[in-house]
């Protein structure tokens, strides 16, 4: 008898067995494997079929029958809508052992490892209220649960057309008016619903890149967990001070601690929080944020984690697995703005960071000055390049005794695999935001020269199917 199929658009029970990779659930229906959006596991519920693919299926939640003992009340509002966080119905000690389970799958299946020691997953301190920066969208149009809807040019509104908040995934064009994130800080949320009101009764327009016209972009908020300081930044399409100055006024009667208020004035297309200048209205600009003992200046437009207590049990956890001695050299490629470099330059002789960003560079070379460090040195240039053609910055500067590493989500090229095995490091720490390629390149990484000996995960976005994993590699004997 033939196996019954599944179509789109079909309604089913379905049991929830696991977790899957980006939040879903796993289920099986008649042999074949779903994957359920919004679902726990343990879940018994009615899921209807979004798409059939040879081997699987895609499902979203209908109806939960019958709630797995894992489930949760969300504590956000908007939760399951913008997208944010995908697993706020999942108890926290859950979605931790979902992700270290997602870090052995990674390692056994893509990286053909067995019986590698993964250590327990270090979860984070506080799970809300956790990051230090939040991007918000301003829009003409708002996205409803039912239907979007929008002012078109031309019509006069109650209240100004301008609504600020989050992009729901994969729409653009629209964003959910947030009020109560429950992400940052409830100070944050006032500055959020403070600006949106202050836009509208100051009948402020949302800029279309499409028609060059229109003031707000979008909303920058960054604030520091250590030394509470806070900076908004306010990203418009031109420069018009008298706009600016009220605002800040405004601010400062809603949060008068607040540290800093830029104005960053990005009048190209794109459509990124980062432009061609900054103008600032109050404060120095920056906030000064503390890693480890260490100082460090965040400008408007710096990268910087985002879970700063995390990233110190991360890099924690990368010193230790380099198990450094005071006479070690340690190359740390892909350094940004040299916050490992610098971590790690107090156990060290001498640590050289390699960054293809030049404003990283800038920034790590400042940070270096700040904090009285003089054994770093910092080399601007593409990996692939460095290692393998304009090796000259190497003729000056000792070999690696330990090699860091912590490569963007699509992992290292294939080449600067072979480049790094080739600098024959006695370890090298493999820092990664994706434990897939991360697992692809420890595979070619142990080839021939170094045999994997633990890993660590470390979750720096509670809520989210995110997880970061750091992996010690040694030098085979000869």
């Amino acid at each position: 008898m033939e196996r019954p199929h599944l179509h789109r658009g079909d309604e089913i029970t379905v049991h929830l067995t696991d977790a899957a990779f980006e939040g879903k659930a796993v289920a099986r229906h008649e042999g074949m494997v779903l994957f359920v959006e919004r679902a726990v596991p343990g879940d018994t519920a009615l899921v209807r079929v979004t798409a059939v693919k040879r081997s699987f299926a895609e499902a979203t939640l209908t109806r939960v029958l019958t709630p797995s003992p894992l489930r949760v009340e969300p504590r956000c509002r908007h939760f399951g809508v913008c997208g944010g966080c995908r697993w706020q119905q999942v108890e926290y000690a859950a979605q931790l052992r979902f992700k270290q389970q997602h870090v052995v799958d990674a390692l056994e299946r893509i990286g053909g490892f067995t019986g590698v020691p993964v250590e327990p997953i270090v979860g984070s301190e506080h799970a809300y209220f956790y990051r230090g920066k939040m991007e918000y969208s301003f829009s003409r149009k708002q996205w409803l649960i039912e239907k979007p809807v929008s002012h078109d040019e031309g019509e006069s509104p109650a209240v100004s057309a301008v609504y600020l908040g989050l992009h729901v995934p994969q729409r653009y064009d629209k964003v959910l008016e947030i009020d109560d994130c429950q992400l940052q800080s409830p100070t944050s949320n006032r500055i959020l619903n403070a600006t949106r009101e202050f836009a509208r009764q100051h009948n402020l327009t949302v800029h279309q890149p499409e028609e060059e016209e229109g003031y707000l972009r979008f909303l920058v908020i960054r604030e520091s967990k250590r030394t509470g300081e806070r900076m908004v930044n306010l990203v418009t399409y031109s420069n018009e001070p008298e706009i600016m100055r009220a605002y800040t006024r405004m601010l400062l009667a809603e949060v008068p601690d607040l540290t800093t208020v830029v104005n960053t004035i990005n009048s190209s297309r794109a459509q990124i929080a980062f432009g061609q200048r900054e103008e600032i209205y109050l404060g120095e600009g920056f906030i000064r944020e503390e890693i480890g003992g260490l100082r460090f200046k965040v400008s408007a437009s710096s990268f910087f984690q985002t879970n700063v207590p995390q990233a110190e049990r991360l890099y924690q956890t990368a010193r230790e697995f380099a198990e450094l001695v005071p006479d070690d050299v340690v190359y740390d490629l892909y350094s940004g703005t040299g916050t490992i470099a610098l971590y790690l330059a107090d156990a060290v002789r001498r640590v050289v960071g390699v960054e293809s960003v030049a404003s990283a560079i800038r920034d790590a070379e400042k940070n270096a000055g700040e904090n009285g460090i003089t054994n770093c040195a910092f080399v601007e240039g593409d990996l692939k390049d460095r290692l393998t053609k304009n090796t000259e910055w190497m003729n000056d500067l000792p070999r690696p005794t330990v090699v860091v590493v912590d490569p963007p989500r699509s992992g290292m090229h294939p080449k600067v695999v072979d480049e790094v095995v080739g600098l024959d490091a006695r370890r090298i720490v493999y820092v990664s935001c994706n434990p897939a390629t991360q697992a692809r390149d420890l595979k070619q990484l142990c080839a021939e020269r170094y045999r994997l000996v633990k890993v660590r995960p470390v979750d720096m976005f509670p809520h989210t199917y995110h997880v970061e994993n750091v992996a010690v590699l040694e030098r085979k004997s000869n």
